[in-house]
C-alpha cells in the first residue's frame, strides 16, 4: 500500500510540475493538498523563488515551496505563534536533510549546473535536456518530502521554545502580512532552516510582493526579470551584493534560540526595513 501511494505521489508531482511550471509552486501545491488546505494565490506567488531566489542559483525552489507548506501547517497546529515558528523552522530542517540525502546539495546551481541569469547557460540547459533532471527529481523527492514534512510536524508542542522569531516572518509582518502569512515563511529563517545560504528575509519579501501584485492584477502572475526587480536591487544595494545569510550576519545560527536572540538584539534590522519598504514598488 505504501509503495502504491509513493508511486501516486511521484506521478502527481510530475503532473503538477508540468501544469504549474515551477518547482517552487509544485511543492507548495502538493504539500498543501496533502494537508488538506489549498492556497492558490499564495502558491502562485512563490513562482519567483524558482531557480534559487529570482534565478540567482541559491536554494532549490522545491525547498522554498515545501517550507511554505509546512509553515502554513504549523500555523494550524500550534496556538502559540512562537512555538509555531520554531516548528516551521525545525520541519524545514527535516525537509532539507531529506533533500540533501537525495541530491547532496540544497543549491539550485549545484543541481542544475546552470546559471539562469546567463542566456547562453540557460539555452544549454534547455537544448541539452537538462531540465528533465529537475522533472525527474520532482518525482523522486516528492514522497520523501511528504514523509519529512510529516516528521517535522509531529514534534511535541511543549518541547518547542516559546517566543521564537524568524527574520522572514518579521519582514512579512512589516509588509502588512497577517499571522498566517508570517508563519508560512517562518522556515526561511537564517537562510532557510538556519542553513546560512541565500537570505530568507529576501525570499519572504519577494514572495509577499508577488502576492500583493497578483491580487492587484486579478490573479495574474507578474513577469519577473531579476535584472530589473526592485526588491533584489534594493537588497543588493544594502548588502553590497552579498546574498549569503551567514556572510551578511557574520555568523551561522546553530539553534532557533540563537537566531531569536540575534533579532531581539537588533540584528539585520536595517536590512529588514529596506526589504519591507519595497512593498508596492514595481
Amino acid at each position: 500500500m505504501k509503495t502504491i501511494k509513493s508511486e501516486r505521489v511521484k506521478l502527481k508531482a510530475k503532473r503538477t510540475f508540468i501544469k504549474k511550471g515551477t518547482c517552487s509552486r509544485t511543492f507548495f501545491y502538493i504539500l498543501d493538498r496533502e494537508f488538506g488546505h489549498p492556497r492558490d494565490e499564495e502558491e502562485k506567488a512563490i513562482d519567483p523563488l524558482a531557480g534559487g531566489i529570482l534565478q540567482q542559483g541559491y536554494q532549490c525552489g522545491m525547498l522554498w515551496g515545501a517550507s511554505m507548506a509546512v509553515g502554513a501547517e504549523s500555523f494550524r497546529r500550534n496556538n502559540d505563534p512562537g512555538q509555531a515558528t520554531s516548528m516551521a523552522i525545525k520541519a524545514t530542517q527535516d525537509l532539507m536533510e531529506s533533500f540533501v540525502n537525495r541530491t547532496s546539495s540544497i543549491e539550485c546551481e549545484d543541481i542544475t549546473n546552470c546559471d539562469f541569469t546567463d542566456k547562453k547557460s540557460f539555452r544549454k540547459y534547455m537544448l541539452r535536456g537538462k531540465f528533465l533532471n529537475c522533472f525527474k527529481l520532482t518525482g523522486k523527492w516528492a514522497p520523501e518530502a511528504l514523509e519529512a514534512a510529516k516528521k517535522g510536524l509531529v514534534l511535541d508542542q511543549d518541547s518547542l521554545p516559546k517566543k521564537s522569531l524568524s527574520c522572514a516572518s518579521e519582514v512579512v509582518r512589516k509588509m502588512g502580512g497577517d499571522e498566517e502569512e508570517m508563519l508560512m515563511v517562518a522556515g526561511f529563517a537564517g537562510g532557510l532552516g538556519l542553513s546560512g545560504s541565500g537570505c530568507g528575509a529576501l525570499a519572504a519579501a519577494v514572495w509577499k510582493n508577488a502576492l500583493i501584485h497578483n491580487k492587484k492584477n486579478t490573479g495574474k502572475s507578474a513577469n519577473y526579470d531579476p535584472n530589473t526587480d526592485f526588491t533584489l536591487n534594493a537588497f543588493y544595494e544594502e548588502t553590497d551584493y552579498e546574498m549569503q545569510c551567514d556572510k551578511i550576519c557574520g555568523r551561522r545560527f546553530e539553534t532557533v534560540e540563537e537566531h531569536t536572540e540575534f533579532l531581539k538584539n537588533g540584528g539585520c534590522k536595517k536590512l529588514m526595513e529596506v526589504l519591507a519598504d519595497t512593498m508596492n514598488q514595481e
